[in-house]
């Protein structure tokens, strides 16, 4: 018997996200996803959204057939 799972190389938010620290953010998905660790990825708030900045995802983890990804932004794109 297998386990589906997901091959993530982008974070889409979705708006999802909760602050945990100033720059340390935590994400949870639905179904079990693997992710990049400690190397830069875009941070979209949707998947064909513009990139909103790059951050290093520090953790995963997997229970109840949901992901949480605990990312820190490395840098922000900004319209200012």
């Amino acid at each position: 018997m297998g386990m589906p799972m997901e091959l993530n190389t982008l974070i889409v938010t979705k708006s999802n996200e909760k602050r945990v620290q100033e720059n340390l953010f935590t994400l949870q998905k639905d179904g079990y996803r693997i992710y990049p660790i400690d190397i830069p990825i875009e941070i979209r708030r949707t998947l064909e959204g513009e990139t909103r900045g790059t951050a290093l995802i520090k953790k995963v983890e997997w229970e109840n057939a949901k992901t949480t990804i605990t990312y820190q932004f490395i840098s922000l794109n900004s319209s200012n």
